[in-house]
């Protein structure tokens, strides 16, 4: 990272990764172009999952190319009579691959619910019921992140610390 009085903390990072819900993973599509797919995840035990369908041409880019990156949009707060945006971000880059361990999907699963449906434990696993054979799980295992924000929520930051 070439400004990095703009990085964020291991913490602050990973606490986004936590907590987001704007994110595009991206892999290396048809031909050698990028493709970019908006995707809900769940960030557990140091890893990305996400669920899919068995076919289609994010599952084709996956088994074409495991090298993936994956972004997170927190903060983008146009700023137009400063000419700039006060963003937050990060981007992860890693290794992509389809979960073929049954147990393993099932667990997954359960965590991909319990972060966007928390305590609904029947309705899912009727869903599981109906569509467990039809769907995949997707890991990402993280080789690299970095979370970024704006020079200005930086300063804001410090102005607010050294203020107290």
């Amino acid at each position: 990272m070439q400004r990095i009085s703009q990085q964020l903390s291991e913490y602050d990072t990973l606490d986004l990764l936590q907590r987001a819900t704007s994110d595009v993973l991206s892999l290396i599509g048809d031909d050698g172009y990028p493709y970019g797919v908006p995707i809900s995840y769940v960030y557990a035990d140091g890893k990305l999952y996400f669920h899919s369908a068995k076919n289609g041409h994010k599952i084709d880019a996956i088994r074409n190319c495991d090298k993936a990156s994956f972004t997170i949009i927190d903060a983008d707060d146009i700023q137009p009579e400063q000419f700039t945006t006060f963003f937050r971000s990060v981007i992860c880059f890693g290794k992509i691959h389809i979960i073929d361990d049954e147990a393993e999907k099932m667990r997954t699963i359960r965590l991909l619910s319990e972060r966007y449906s928390p305590g609904r434990e029947e309705a899912l696993q009727h869903e599981i019921d109906k569509d467990f054979t039809h769907m995949c799980m997707i890991s990402f295992e993280i080789e690299h992140i970095t979370g970024k924000e704006a020079i200005e929520l930086v300063r804001a930051k410090k102005n607010n610390s050294s203020g107290n």
